[in-house]
């Protein structure tokens, strides 16, 4: 997953690295500004460090071809734009992000500009009692707080394709919303305290001499400075909406494209738009879990007709789509722009329910297997009732699933007199593991069952279980509306013929030697029996286990306890 949040091309890679760096800067500046709760004396300390970090000659060249790249590769996206429609993220992010540079200029100019024209101690003392009780403070306030929610809407957008972050989410989102309150309250302290601190005249003068304060003419300077960058802003952001004007006109000159969706409509587009572009102006329902930045693959389209008047895939698209073992006719949708009449396909489609989309992507990780079978089942329900036998099987279940869920799996399907059950985990370690919890569970819900069976006459039950760890694919698969989650891969395959060799070797489980390793348990070498299954082209080393229950004496004595 880390190689797909880095794919796309270089400019969306620069895009990302420069914002990561500027969201780092602005965290710090806001953690310093929340400091002054603790004391003002760690406020100046944290302030102290961090000028130290980020005006030194390396700081200041990378803070500032961050701000640069990030600004340009910015607006160049904006101009790019053939479609003024758009999600709500994507506006919320394009208007902060043109009305930070506004805002930000005077703050630069009074701190960073101050400080090396005029020698100013910019404390956070000094910026306090410029801007406290003024409209300039409020501003910096919306400065501070578009200026994250910009970054964290960025954030968002890069990471909620991996699954720690959609997790983490809950937690992310309370620190989200706790640092730029703790900040608030931060330069609220600092202003009471200097307001009650400056009204002495003498503690005054001393503060004043402290920071350099500007003097009039000073002020002057930073005034002047100030109002020419104001200038140079509204300018450009003339420029800017000049150039998006000029480009819908362009666009809408232009003869349109013809866009055909399978299982859908069809639209005239604008020329040179991308198809994704197109789906957003036109409101056809279109994946992309990215925002349309060549990353995630969701928005990807098989193209029925027209592939050959496409341009070809960039060396980023071309990269991406590979990754995901793409069929040849499938291409990024936010990143191919027809030239003539195309019908594409959406392997990746929100419907009514618009979960379908994000639940079949599918995803792959490494996890613990377990397929367990009923022994003699049929002999032993054969001239009994249905009743009788439906009675017998839940009777069977409710004894042994609620191992398996203690042990944190789930029952993916049950298989008529068995099931196969996945221990969805953090890491392999913890699959394994709980797999494995899971297996002695089951043996010991199995052997009170059976003693119950006995107490009652009935014949006691025998089972048999396979266990295996490797990759699988998880995803909902079958028609829309009609398509339940299930696992594909060969280690489903592998833990079911493991549970069928069970009845070979006349034991109630195997369990590969991938599960032992992955729980960083180990069995005696001679313990250790070679298994050729069907679809493998090697030999499987396993370990046979005739009683489940006894599953800890089978380790060896330096393991962890299971």
């Amino acid at each position: 997953m880390a190689s797909a949040l880095w794919r796309g091309s270089w400019a969306a890679r620069i895009r990302i690295g420069s914002g990561l760096i500027l969201m780092l800067y602005v965290t710090l500046h806001l953690l310093n500004v929340a400091s002054v709760l603790i004391s003002p004396e760690f406020a100046n300390a944290f302030q102290d460090a961090r000028l130290a970090l980020t005006r030194s000659d390396a700081g200041e060249a990378v803070v500032g071809l961050a701000l640069l790249a990030h600004l340009v590769l910015a607006l160049y996206k904006i101009i790019a734009r053939r479609s003024l429609r758009m999600s709500a993220t994507d506006a919320i992010q394009i208007v902060f992000g043109v009305t930070i540079p506004l805002i930000l200029a005077s703050h630069v100019i009074y701190t960073h500009i101050a400080a090396e024209a005029l020698g100013v101690e910019t404390r956070l003392g000094y910026l306090t009692t410029l801007i406290w009780n003024t409209a300039d403070g409020w501003m910096q306030i919306v400065l501070m707080a578009i200026t994250w929610i910009h970054g964290v809407i960025g954030l968002h957008m890069w990471l909620r394709i991996t699954a720690w972050w959609q997790r983490s989410m809950p937690w992310l989102l309370a620190v989200a919303v706790l640092i730029p309150t703790l900040a608030t309250l931060g330069f609220v302290s600092a202003g009471r305290l200097l307001t009650e601190v400056l009204q002495d005249p003498e503690t005054r003068a001393m503060a004043f001499e402290a920071w350099n304060f500007p003097d009039r003419q000073g002020f002057d300077l930073l005034a002047a400075i100030d109002d020419r960058a104001d200038q140079v802003m509204w300018v450009a952001l003339a420029v800017l909406i000049a150039a998006v004007a000029l480009r819908q006109i362009v666009a809408a000159v232009r003869k349109p494209v013809r866009i055909t969706y399978v299982d859908g409509p069809s639209v005239r587009a604008a020329r040179g738009q991308t198809i994704l572009e197109t789906s957003r102006a036109s409101g056809v329902d279109h994946t992309a879990l990215c925002g349309g930045r060549g990353r995630c693959t969701t928005c990807r389209v098989i193209v029925e007709d027209g592939l050959d008047d496409l341009p070809p895939p960039s060396t980023a698209e071309a990269r991406t789509l590979a990754a995901v073992g793409a069929p040849p006719n499938a291409r990024l949708a936010c990143q191919v722009r027809p030239t003539g009449p195309t019908t594409v396909f959406r392997v990746f489609r929100e419907d009514g329910k618009r979960s379908r989309a994000h639940a079949s992507q599918g995803k792959e990780a490494q996890l613990a297997i377990l397929f367990l079978d009923m022994r003699g089942f049929t002999a032993r329900t054969h001239g009994q009732l249905p009743y009788d036998v439906v009675f017998l099987l839940n009777r069977f279940f409710d004894e042994i699933v609620p191992p398996i869920t203690a042990a944190g799996g789930t029952v993916d399907k049950y298989l008529g007199d068995g099931l196969m059950a996945v221990f969805e985990t953090d890491t392999p370690r913890a699959s394994a593991r709980a797999a494995l919890k899971a297996v002695k569970g089951i043996a010991t819900a199995l052997a009170a069952f059976n003693k119950t069976l006995s107490d009652e006459g009935s014949d006691t039950v025998a089972i048999g279980m396979g266990v295996h760890l490797g990759n699988v694919v998880l995803g909902e698969i079958g028609a829309r509306g009609q398509a339940p989650r299930t696992l594909i891969g060969d280690t489903v395959n592998t833990a079911s013929r493991l549970e069928g060799q069970t009845k070979d070797l006349g034991v109630q489980v195997i369990l590969s030697q991938d599960v032992l390793k992955a729980a960083d348990l180990q069995a005696a070498p001679d313990a250790l029996v070679s298994l050729e299954l069907r679809g493998r082209d090697t030999a499987l080393a396993a370990l046979p286990i005739k009683d489940a229950t006894t599953l800890r004496d089978h380790l060896s004595q330096s393991a962890p306890a299971v």
